[in-house]
């Protein structure tokens, strides 16, 4: 392994930086984005039972005790739904698209490894090439041996970027394909509770105008 390294010459060391940044991503990507992890069990069960004002209580207890953007967003529609419906949902919206940019940490990094390593391979390429024509210039076509480091050092790189760039960027789009859907969800739940703030608001308004008809 460390005789191959040392035959792809400068260009892996950059290579290797890069897969390890990717290696890093992918590990750090799979464990923040893990459905339980971002949606609690615990805080779509409660969101489930609400069915007066008082229960919301109940809600921002159990979102409280975890952290993530879905018990954040929860957080700020309980926390603001005394606003007018339409303020309340454009602080939701607000407070959301502040938050799901954790979903999205890293990607645009892990695409720039997928992107930029068949490049730094290519280069590595370009570098081989060249000391093989420095060898044609300086003893001619005859000496192979001569000649195979250069050609050694530009298909390694290349294989190496390749072989760095693929994986990085499957995982890129599976990793942005399962953010996309999950920031879907949030949206899904946020406007579940949305919903349910203003049938409970409706509810009590309801049975104001019951009491007075009575009285």
């Amino acid at each position: 392994m460390v005789e191959f390294f040392e035959k792809g010459g400068i260009m892996m060391y950059p290579l290797a930086i890069c897969s390890l940044i990717g290696i890093t991503l992918v590990f750090e990507r799979l464990w923040s984005l893990r459905r339980k992890k971002v949606f609690a069990p615990e805080i779509v069960a409660v969101l489930d039972q609400v069915q007066k004002d008082e229960d919301f209580s109940l809600v921002r207890s159990v979102c409280e005790k975890f952290d993530g953007p879905f018990a954040r967003v929860m957080i700020s529609c309980i926390t603001n739904r005394d606003l007018p419906m339409e303020e309340l949902r454009v602080t939701v919206e607000d407070e959301g698209r502040q938050q799901v940019r954790a979903l999205g940490r890293g990607l645009s990094i892990l695409e720039t490894v997928a992107v930029i390593s068949p490049l730094l391979g290519l280069l590595g390429t370009v570098i081989g090439m060249i000391d093989v024509f420095n060898v044609i210039e300086t003893l001619g076509v005859g000496q192979a041996k001569a000649l195979s480091g250069g050609i050694s050092k530009a298909l390694i790189t290349t294989a190496t970027g390749l072989f760095i760039g693929v994986p990085a960027l499957i995982a890129y789009n599976y990793f942005s394909n399962r953010s996309d859907n999950l920031v879907l969800d949030i949206e899904k739940y946020s406007i579940t509770l949305l919903n349910k703030v203003a049938r409970i608001r409706m509810g009590s308004k309801k049975d104001v105008t019951l009491s007075l008809s009575s009285e």
